[in-house]
């Protein structure tokens, strides 16, 4: 099995929590811009079991490939819908950054002021994962290929006739996803966006309680 207990238990708070508030993040702005459809299907909630997909969220964890449950959003109860899209998609990796940074905070406040008991450091691992798992979702998610968030910002930054163009190849994202997850190049693409954010949210954490 490529997972051990101890890992599984170490990661799957990050990983819950990444997922929920990512989620959460894509019901909430397209809720306050308009479109009702995420609040009547109940997923404008912090609760993990109204977004996590039990196939998804186990593939997730054992082969670092899996899913959450979609948000449904109809973008035309957006004023704009395109540009109402792009907010939606961008909520989700922003939702992720915020939680990295606290997740940050938390870490550095503990290798600080912690007892570095083996209960404590075990938490810190927690702590540390779940840093680790919120950029590293946020990151992967920007990835511009359909079904990823990328794929949406980008399609709501161009212009319309290229937006278009894009949507008439957006059946062969699948494809292309799982062509950049089996042969790890995904992974290898954002390795260093991942390395260099979590690096400034752990400066910024250290800064934060050497300003306290």
């Amino acid at each position: 099995m490529p997972f051990s207990l101890e890992a599984l238990v170490m990661t799957l708070p990050g990983l819950v929590v990444a997922l929920s508030f990512h989620e959460f993040a894509h019901a909430l702005v397209a809720d306050r811009l308009g479109d009702p459809t995420p609040r009547r299907a109940g997923r404008l909630t912090l609760e993990p079991w109204a977004h996590l997909d039990p196939v998804g969220t186990l593939l997730l964890l054992f082969y670092r490939f899996g899913w959450a449950r979609p948000v449904p959003v109809n973008p035309y109860n957006f004023r704009n819908p395109r540009r109402g899209m792009l907010w939606v998609a961008m909520a989700g990796p922003a939702a992720n950054l915020l939680m990295a940074l606290a997740f940050g905070l938390a870490l550095v406040a503990m290798v600080r002021l912690g007892p570095h008991t083996q209960l404590w450091r075990a938490l810190s691992e927690v702590v540390r994962n779940g840093l680790f798992i919120n950029v590293a979702l946020g990151m992967f998610n920007l990835l511009p290929v359909p079904p990823l968030d990328g794929s949406r910002v980008l399609a709501g930054a161009l212009p319309a006739d290229m937006a278009r163009r894009l949507a008439d190849v957006e059946h062969l994202g699948p494809i292309v996803l799982i062509i950049l997850l089996m042969t790890g190049v995904g992974g290898t693409l954002i390795a260093p966006a991942v390395y260099w954010v979590q690096r400034a949210i752990i400066g910024v954490a250290v800064g934060f309680w050497g300003w306290l």
